[in-house]
């Protein structure tokens, strides 16, 4: 043989060993992505009921109910709510107007069942998605070091 078909078939076994990596790599990811969306974004997407999402946002002033370990509240981001239902112990920062991000799956349209909550002290570790928004309508209560900038 040679030494370009040599050549040739190294390039070739090489570049379908990268392909294979990389599609064993992103397939191993699949499972572990869980999308981040705001209340207003999920009002113009579809997602799968079995799809594993995280909302997040401001939990709605007055909208806090509990039954034993059942817990209810809308999430919002001043445009749009989300009704959130959470069956557990929310965390100790939990609080009504606080930011809070819920990991779970959407039920139907405006109906989101929380497996995980995670609560926030203040704004500056919300995503910056739900901070711009709540900036925009005016409602922002953080100013922070990073803002000034």
């Amino acid at each position: 043989m040679k030494k370009k078909t040599i050549r040739l078939y190294y390039f070739l076994v090489g570049f379908v060993a990268l392909v294979l990596g990389a599609s064993l790599i992103l397939n191993a990811f699949e499972d572990g992505i869980v999308f981040f969306y705001s209340p207003t974004d999920l009002k113009f997407k579809k997602i799968d009921s079995n799809q594993k999402i995280r909302i997040g946002g401001l939990v709605k002033l007055g909208t806090l109910t509990q039954n034993n370990e059942l817990f209810s509240f809308k999430v919002t981001d001043n445009e749009e709510n989300i009704d959130v239902r959470f069956t557990g112990i929310l965390p100790d920062l939990f609080r009504e107007g606080q930011g809070v991000v819920a990991e779970g799956y959407l039920i139907k349209p405006g109906e989101f069942n929380a497996i995980e909550i995670l609560a926030k002290h203040d704004e500056n570790y919300m995503p910056r998605e739900v901070a711009d928004a709540i900036k925009a309508s005016g409602e922002w209560r953080g100013d922070t070091e990073s803002d000034k900038q």
